[in-house]
């Protein structure tokens, strides 16, 4: 079957089932051999700079989308089904925009929006995207190791009155609070996540409600930053009046993560995700997570 995948997650789990895309998205980076398909897309905005730039330019890109398809590219791929998500306008391209592009292209083509909000729903996902790509068998294979992992961690983690405030921050500037998946994964992880309920979507918030909410815990993974970016950044948090005074920066517990690749992708990978929020949310239970997706933000920013 020839597959073509808009989002970076469908093409991790395209790969993961043995899969290749003819072609993919142009923030299809993982695994590295997805750097080499074509790409049939690009973005309106450079996702470059501070979490402040890169807003500014989603706002003027507003009337006219962030994404464009090439149709020409499409049409060259020739694919018999197209994978677009409709979780969220900004971070990848959405199924009516894949859709309107297969007509424009003239293709015979299955267009598949993806749309889970919740842990759970992306490992349904990942069997969806399986049956449609007749690997049903291989989906539930790798669905079961990852329910097993995920359980691991659950029975691992403490009661309800051993668990930290955590806060996960999906931008940095408006602050906006991770939803979706996270909260679930932080439940599993052993922390208590009281600013947002699994399945909720990333909202906007006032500094003064994190302040207030007071996290013992702080990880920043703005979304389409790679870790080191995150820390060249991060003064976009450290900056702000009463940073100093939050618990989780009194006890040394702010963490930078690449919310690129770990955080805003919901395919396999957020597995691997909750193991490292595991890690830091309850070190004396959990293995420490890999510095190249999560490490202290004091190592970089004084706080």
């Amino acid at each position: 079957m020839r597959v073509v995948s808009l989002l970076p997650s469908a093409t991790e789990i395209c790969y993961a089932l043995g899969v290749e895309p003819v072609a993919v998205s142009h923030e299809c980076d993982y695994p590295p051999a997805a750097r080499e398909r074509p790409s049939v897309n690009r973005s309106r905005v450079s996702n470059e700079g501070s979490s402040t730039a890169v807003n500014a330019e989603v706002a003027a890109a507003e009337t006219d989308g962030v994404y464009e398809i090439d149709t020409a590219a499409l049409a060259e791929a020739h694919p018999d089904l197209v994978i677009a998500q409709g979780v969220c306008d900004v971070c990848a391209i959405d199924g009516s925009l894949a859709r309107e592009a297969v007509e424009a292209a003239g293709l015979d083509a299955d267009v598949l929006t993806l749309h889970s909000h919740t842990l759970s729903g992306v490992l349904e996902d990942v069997q969806l995207v399986g049956d449609r790509m007749d690997r049903s068998e291989a989906a539930a294979d790798l669905v079961e190791r990852l329910r097993d992992r995920i359980e691991a961690v659950r029975r691992t983690s403490p009661a309800v009155d051993a668990r930290p405030r955590v806060a996960v921050l999906d931008w940095m500037e408006p602050v906006m609070v991770a939803g979706h998946w996270v909260p679930e994964m932080v439940e599993a992880a052993g922390g208590d996540y009281g600013l947002a309920d699994a399945g909720d979507r990333s909202t906007v918030r006032e500094w003064d409600q994190i302040r207030a909410y007071d996290p013992e815990v702080l990880v920043t993974a703005p979304c389409g930053f790679e870790l080191e970016r995150t820390l060249e950044h991060a003064g976009e948090l450290t900056g702000r009046d009463g940073w100093a005074d939050l618990s989780a920066v009194q006890s040394g517990r702010v963490f930078g993560m690449d919310g690129h690749h770990y955080v805003n992708r919901p395919g396999p990978r957020l597995v691997d995700t909750l193991e490292y929020l595991a890690g830091v949310i309850q070190p004396e239970r959990f293995d420490a997570p890999p510095a190249e997706a999560l490490r202290p933000l004091a190592q970089t920013h004084s706080v």
